[in-house]
Formats: structure tokens, sequence, C-alpha cells
């Protein structure tokens, strides 16, 4: 083998070493990369710094529901405080107007009322102003009777009811129970409620007659005499 030969194989044998070389550096580094791709364990300080996280994340969720639930409470209780002062303002509107219809129908009485006391000032006929003054009352007890069911009552001669009448004095006569002498001023009924008792003057049975229920009973048989 000439010295070229020998140059020529020493070079190819270097070639093949340097090769085999390279690729342990290239498994080696491959091998390195591998490595550090595996996950790695977290300490106890990043695990408790996660839980940390966490615990913040739903305190802020949290904090967030609450802010939104005190606002619904809020507004329900301003919508409640409003609905309150207008349920009061209505009830206070229907204590305030809740005789404006009974009025309306009283204004038709007073106009009659005026027309009279100015006819009055120049009249000639008495019995014309007091027969105007009849018919407008009679319009008036009229309409209070039939749309407001108020009714008057009391005239002499009816039975005393104490629940009805309010006795301002009372005499002596012969009656069988006592009754209405004399009536001062009338008792109205709202419907069945007595609203102003009739103030009246009573007849007292004085004992000269003799009610249905003593006539009824007969005297005890008097006992045979023994002779």
């Amino acid at each position: 083998m000439s010295d070229s030969e020998k140059d020529q194989a020493e070079k190819q044998e270097q070639k093949a070493d340097n090769a085999s070389v390279e690729d342990l550096k290239t498994a080696a580094a491959d091998t390195s990369v591998g490595k550090d791709e595996q996950p790695i364990e977290k300490t106890d300080a990043e695990k408790q710094e996660d839980k940390i996280a966490e615990l913040t994340r739903r305190i802020d969720g949290l904090t967030k529901e609450n802010a939104d639930l005190k606002d619904q409470v809020l507004r329900r209780a301003a919508d409640f405080d409003n609905y309150r002062k207008r349920m009061m303002k209505e009830k206070q509107d229907t204590y305030d107007y809740a005789n404006e219809s009974l009025l309306q129908d009283l204004l038709d009485s007073l106009d009659n009322f005026d027309r009279t006391v100015d006819a009055a000032s120049s009249a000639k006929d008495v019995k014309s102003i007091a027969d105007g003054v009849k018919m407008i009352s009679s319009s008036l007890v009229k309409l209070l009777e039939d749309k407001y069911n108020l009714s008057s009552y009391g005239a002499a001669g009816d039975k005393f009811n104490p629940d009805e009448h309010q006795a301002i004095g009372s005499v002596q006569e012969p009656v069988a129970e006592p009754v209405l002498k004399e009536v001062y001023l009338k008792g109205y009924k709202l419907k069945d409620k007595v609203i102003r008792h009739a103030k009246v003057m009573v007849s007292m049975p004085d004992g000269s007659v003799k009610t249905a229920d003593d006539k009824e009973k007969k005297p005890d048989a008097e006992p045979e005499k023994k002779q």
C-alpha cells in the first residue's frame, strides 16, 4: 500500500470517528430535551399560591353576587315603599272625598233653598214660600231615603224602645206600657243602624190600665169555708 493510499484510509477513519462523536452528542442532546419536557411537581408554596388564587376568585364572585342581591333588595324595598305611600294616599283620598257623591246630590236642594230665600225677600204670599220649603224638604227626604237608605223614625204613640229612643222626661199616665208622648227630635237610621237616637217624652204606666198579661192571669180560687 502506497503512502497516498494510507493517508486516504486514515482520513476516512477520522471522518468515521468524528461522525460517531457527533451522533453521540446529538443523542445526548435529545435525551436532555426529553427530560426537560417532563412535568415538574409543584412545591408546597406554589400549591398554596394556587389555592389562594382560587379562593380569591371565589371571594370576588361572591362579592359580586352579594352586591347584585343587595341591589335587588334595595330596589324591592323602594318599590314597596312607593306602593305603601300610594296606598296611604288613596286611603286618605277615599276618606277625604267619601261624601263627594252625597254632597253633589245635595247641591240641587241648596240651590232650591237659595231661590226660595231670594223669592221670600219680595214675596207677598207667605203660604207660597212655606209650600216651596215643604217641597224642597220632601224632595231632600226622598233623595236620602231612596239613594242613601236613610230613614227617620219616632212618632207620638210609638212603643218606647231604649235602643232607639233617648228619654229626656217621663210622665205617669193611664197606659198599659211605656209609649212616646211627644217627639222633640226625630231619630235616624242608616239601613238598620241607628245613627241618631230620637229625643222623646215618655208616658209611663200609672197602674190604672191592665196589660194583656194581667188580664190573662186568673185569681186563685178562694178556699172553701168549713162549716
